[in-house]
């Protein structure tokens, strides 16, 4: 099936409007458009073509949106590569791409230059939602990344299954501080130019500058994860005026967390997705946040979710990455969840992570989201650590606030955080041990905790 080359039509509907803006500068639809058929230009001299892989190790921002969208028009394929990788990994990102862009491509050919481009060099006006659009490398949370392909379709069909859950402003001005490199950021830049809509794009998290423009710059759509949100919280974020959401996911999102960011009137829709299926799987709408209804959200329109004997989370539909799809047409996520009566998916945890205590299945995430509701916790991670006599010992690992005006840790000790969570939790799920840490939990650039690194 063919649709309309997104960028072309945005640009038809609203010539004038911001399409990206960054620290250093914004650009309009037209001006996205002519840039990146310019680009897409030099893409072909350098050897670039139809269904060929071009890695982008650009950093966040405008140039990289201009390579990315001169990849979409010549109907080559995306590569975003992860710059705070090593040589080595960026490398290994790279290889078997056509063309490697490392630096701001030149911009500087004339928009008429691409009309004489023809064949495999032509220029797309229409997208085949089942070519291959986007590479994008899992986060890495158990092994290293791998490679997925997303085609139009996928992308298409997320970013409706979005809007659906979540409405759409015509003034929608979504802010990324979210890697590029990771399937959350780089489906903002993607959906803004589907919504014809504007992308404000941060090279990378920082707090205050984060804060600022939701006090300050009219964001209407943020996408966080629940480390990033507790920081902008922690830094004195209060009714943002124009925000109508903070989409929080990116791993388990603390009740607490939630709670405490609606007392500072930020409503939070959290969400849980996977690179697999193109981001969002499912997302609390907009209308139940208004209900102060919290909780976890159903399947986005057209993605359907079922839960397996062994409460693994299946997802099937058109968001799916065709590859990522068993022999029974699901994507089999390797996360362990429950359905609710009303179609909600509540997530607990990993299958890989679960512990084996005394014959007893525990979850980590449920005993991490209980520690973190103590007030002294800023983050826990809970792991398996062998023992003679359980076989495997819950063992949590965590790191305590700081009094930022005295720079000293709280005096919560292990005694008093083992009670904390024998007063919410069965006894084969009380760590054995608490390990308090000085320094932060290990993480991908997209939030998620790296279990295996501890």
């Amino acid at each position: 099936m063919l649709v309309d080359a997104w960028l072309a039509r945005a640009e038809e509907s609203h010539p004038d409007r911001v399409a990206l803006e960054t620290p250093d500068g914004c650009c309009s639809y037209t001006k996205l458009l002519e840039k990146a058929q310019a680009c897409a230009v030099e893409l072909t001299k350098r050897g670039a073509q139809r269904g060929q892989r071009v890695a982008i190790a650009l950093p966040a921002g405008l140039d990289f949106a201009y390579a990315l969208h001169a990849c979409l028009l010549l109907g080559a394929i995306a590569v975003p590569v992860d710059l705070r990788m090593s040589a080595a990994e960026q490398q290994r990102i790279a290889d078997g791409a056509s063309v490697l862009v490392d630096r701001p491509l030149d911009g500087s050919h004339r928009p008429a230059d691409s009309q004489e481009l023809s064949g495999d060099h032509a220029l797309a006006r229409s997208h085949d939602l089942d070519a291959p659009a986007i590479v994008i490398h899992t986060s890495g949370t158990s092994s290293a990344p791998k490679p997925l392909e997303l085609t139009y379709g996928n992308l298409l069909w997320s970013a409706l299954g979005s809007a659906v859950a979540l409405g759409l402003d015509e003034n929608e001005r979504w802010l990324c501080a979210l890697p590029l490199s990771h399937v959350g950021g780089l489906s903002i830049i993607v959906r803004s130019a589907i919504y014809g809509t504007t992308a404000v794009i941060h090279e990378r998290f920082e707090t205050e500058r984060v804060l600022r423009a939701l006090q300050e710059e009219r964001i209407t759509l943020v996408s966080l994860v629940a480390t990033t949100l507790a920081r902008v919280l922690d830094a004195g974020l209060s009714d943002p005026p124009a925000l109508r959401c903070a989409l929080t996911g990116g791993g388990p999102v603390p009740s607490a967390l939630v709670e405490r960011a609606t007392a500072a009137g930020v409503p939070v829709s959290t969400t849980y997705g996977l690179t697999e299926s193109c981001s969002q799987v499912t997302t609390a709408p907009i209308a139940a946040l208004a209900q102060h209804d919290h909780g976890p959200g159903p399947a986005l329109f057209c993605t359907r979710v079922r839960c397996a004997e062994d409460g693994e989370i299946l997802v099937a539909g058109p968001t799916v990455a065709p590859d990522a799809l068993a022999e029974n047409g699901w994507l089999h996520t390797g996360d362990l969840g429950a359905l609710d009566a009303q179609g909600r998916l509540s997530v607990t945890g990993r299958k890989a992570d679960t512990i084996v205590s005394g014959g007893e299945n525990v979850a980590p995430s449920e005993v991490e989201a209980v520690l973190e509701t103590h007030p002294d916790v800023l983050e826990a991670a809970v792991v398996g650590r062998e023992d003679p006599e359980w076989g495997e010992a819950v063992t949590a690992i965590v790191v305590l606030r700081v009094t930022p005006s005295l720079r000293v840790k709280c005096s919560t000790d292990e005694a008093a955080l083992r009670a904390h969570c024998a007063a919410a939790l069965a006894p084969y799920k009380v760590p054995k041990r608490v390990l308090l840490r000085e320094e932060s939990l290990p993480r991908t650039r997209s939030g998620k905790l790296l279990r295996r690194e501890l």
